[in-house]
């Protein structure tokens, strides 16, 4: 969870901007990620009376970029 706080019109007045490239700079010069997710789960439960099922889960999150 992110903890997000207000600010003050010192701490604003405090920050420092910078204009973006303009779109046909930012056109020419691509920035490329390939995102790959995959969740996996495995549950097993023994099928007996009053059995319990234990399940652990995996997330796995790859991202190449160029």
């Amino acid at each position: 969870m992110i903890d997000m706080k207000e600010l003050t019109i010192q701490e604003l007045e405090g920050q420092q901007v910078e204009l973006l490239p303009s779109r046909e700079t930012l056109f020419l010069n691509a920035n490329w990620a390939s995102v790959y997710a995959t969740n996996t789960s495995l549950a097993l439960n023994a099928g007996s009376l009053l059995a319990t099922a234990h399940s652990s889960a995996v997330q796995t999150i790859l991202v190449a970029q160029s």
